[in-house]
């Protein structure tokens, strides 16, 4: 690859200069063997808006924050200068009701503007449903199913902030003026993860008898968010019949069921990903049904792996197994599918899923990462994780998405912080470059193969993953970085914009509601150390689309291991206390005191990165 070529000629020219030097000793003292690259920033402690840009609203005033709270080392390079040292709690503090202003001003501009239509578009501050018109506009009509999706998909965040009045109030918008009774044709998929799934969170968070978030309590409540829930997966079901893989149908229609002319083929992330709303269903009614058809598609997707790499490709054939799309990714198509597996054994305890993850994940080091061994250490490139052919282990094309950002997250939740460590500044270094995350990146080209950026949470998840595991005040840095990167950049009238090409920063009209559900939850929590999801001594776990659910004993027992076929016995499955996820804070203390205000990748490996991606 062209890296190695680059650093084959580096270390060659370091090894000319230390002769050099040998020779000439007299001339050592006007010889500088490291080059000074021009900074990508304005080094601390000046403003610190987004690489390349002007410092945005606010800028100045934090950055007087970091000077006088002591953030930034006066030595050392520059990436020790901008990253290094205590973040001052006064800048943490500010940041933390910047991004509840974010949502603030999201959210109401949706519900001024938009409600009860499914979106907001921030530019014309008008709301949109289902393109009736086109229905191939799969784009919008595979997510925006005429349910006021927005306001179900925000619920969860607005507990999370402590705002139990407006909680209150959506909860019961959404029992009152909320119906699946629609003819509207959706993705499986996409109503499971952020409709489904946000249902039942509000109904945990409504029913806990802790009431960890303030008093979230509905009066007169009477399970209806649970009720829904139902009423929705039942609608969802017609998708796994007349299957002969038990994979199931993409689509279906709420009032019809599958369409006459339905697609016989989907993705593994989205036929692979539903088992743990599914599963959180079944376990809350009683109900096995819904567990059993989500664990069906996993195990069916499971079993069509290559027999030579183990591993999947992305796009298969629901009647017959064949597999469509041959390439073995971390991103769209793959991505949640990986996630679950982990995510299913943490909630359910089913070690049966744990080994699925074991395996895929060996399979995903062996065939898919690139680079040297160690993130921290060594020589070579730092480690990529490349799309690579499912039946050889070839490299296919040289392109990353923005949804592969979520990885380094996942790593964190087995513990493999390290390598996070490396993938993690590889996604934040495209970020310094653009300002946001392009949705499909050449690595080779150094550019962007597909230039939108759609508000996406996937790199402030794994921000907030990496510093929950290791306190380390440079992913604050991240987090102030990509916050400000929004406000510059996709701030609209009306809301927040999906940027149309992150080189020229332009806009479309349209904010997705996963930038309430989750990029605005994940960077309010990151700055918020005193939420009660990191005090409360509850354990919670985030769903895919960054829905908040406990994780305790009710899920881990169910009454139909004699209908799951290759259920373990319960008396096998993981116990509560037995859990180790590292987004539990009291699982996140692993990095010494004497290490927590180093940089978590050194320097040169990070200039290394910003090299890569075309920075300096």
């Amino acid at each position: 690859m062209q890296w190695r070529s680059l650093l084959l000629g580096l270390l060659l020219l370091r090894l000319g200069l230390q002769v050099l030097l040998g020779l000439l000793p007299a001339l050592a003292p006007g010889l500088c063997l490291r080059r000074r690259f021009p900074f990508p920033f304005p080094p601390p402690p000046a403003a610190l808006g987004p690489p390349g840009a002007a410092a945005g609203p606010g800028s100045s005033h934090w950055g007087s924050l970091l000077r006088r709270g002591g953030g930034g080392g006066a030595g050392g390079d520059e990436y020790e200068r901008r990253y290094s040292g205590a973040f001052p709690p006064q800048l943490r503090a500010r940041l933390r009701d910047a991004a509840r202003g974010m949502f603030v001003f999201g959210y109401d501009s949706y519900m001024q503007h938009a409600f009860p239509r499914d979106e907001l578009d921030p530019l014309h501050c008008s709301g949109r449903g289902p393109d009736r018109q086109d229905p191939s506009n799969l784009n919008i009509n595979d997510v925006l199913g005429n349910y006021s999706l927005t306001l179900i998909d925000a619920l969860d965040t607005l507990a999370v902030m402590g705002n139990s009045s407006e909680f209150q109030k959506a909860v019961k918008l959404v029992i009152d003026t909320v119906s699946f009774d629609k003819d509207s044709t959706v993705q499986v998929f996409e109503a499971t993860i952020r409709v489904l799934g946000s249902l039942l969170s509000a109904h945990i968070i409504i029913t806990d008898t802790k009431q960890p978030f303030g008093d979230m309590t509905i009066k007169d409540y009477d399970n209806e968010l649970l009720h829904m829930a139902r009423d929705l997966a039942v609608r969802l079901l017609p998708a796994f019949e007349n299957t002969k893989t038990g994979i199931p149908y993409p689509r279906v229609n709420l009032k019809k069921g599958v369409p006459p002319d339905g697609n016989n083929e989907t993705c593994t992330a989205g036929a692979g990903s539903l088992l743990v709303e599914f599963g959180i269903l079944s376990r809350l009614l009683g109900d096995s049904t819904f567990e059993w058809v989500a664990r069906r598609a996993v195990k069916a997707l499971w079993s069509l792996r290559s027999n030579n790499t183990g591993l999947l490709g992305n796009v298969v054939n629901i009647q017959t197994g064949h597999w469509v799309g041959k390439q073995s990714g971390l991103g769209a198509g793959s991505d949640s599918f990986y996630e679950y597996l982990l995510k299913s054994y943490i909630l359910f305890g089913e070690k049966e899923d744990l080994e699925m993850f074991n395996d895929a994940y060996r399979n995903i080091q062996n065939h898919l990462r690139r680079g040297r061994e160690a993130c921290n250490e060594g020589e070579g490139d730092p480690p990529l994780y490349v799309n690579v052919n499912m039946f050889t282990g070839q490299l296919m094309n040289t392109w990353i998405d923005s949804l592969q950002a979520f990885f380094p997250g996942l790593q964190v939740l087995i513990g493999d912080v390290e390598d996070a460590i490396c993938l993690h500044a590889f996604y934040y270094a495209i970020w310094k470059r653009y300002g946001a995350l392009p949705e499909r990146y050449n690595w080779q080209l150094q550019a962007p193969d597909v230039p939108f950026y759609p508000l996406r949470p996937e790199l402030v998840e794994s921000t907030y993953l990496l510093y929950q595991a290791t306190k380390n005040p440079f992913y604050l840095h991240v987090g102030m970085d990509i916050l400000q990167s929004l406000e510059k950049y996709t701030k609209a009238k009306c809301g927040y914009a999906t940027l149309h090409h992150v080189v020229e920063k332009t806009k479309e009209d349209r904010m997705e509601s996963f930038f309430l559900s989750e990029t605005c939850k994940y960077l309010y929590l990151l700055f918020d150390e005193e939420n009660p999801l990191h005090k409360s001594g509850n354990k919670y776990m985030f769903t895919t689309e960054g829905h908040i659910v406990s994780v305790d004993e009710r899920f881990r027992n169910s009454l139909w291991q004699d209908i799951l076929p290759g259920e373990v016995d319960s008396a096998e499955k993981i116990k509560p206390n037995e859990l180790k996820a590292v987004n539990f804070s009291s699982n996140c203390n692993r990095v010494p005191d004497e290490r927590r205000y180093l940089l978590p990748l050194k320097s040169n490996y990070m200039r290394q990165i910003d090299q890569m991606v075309g920075l300096i």
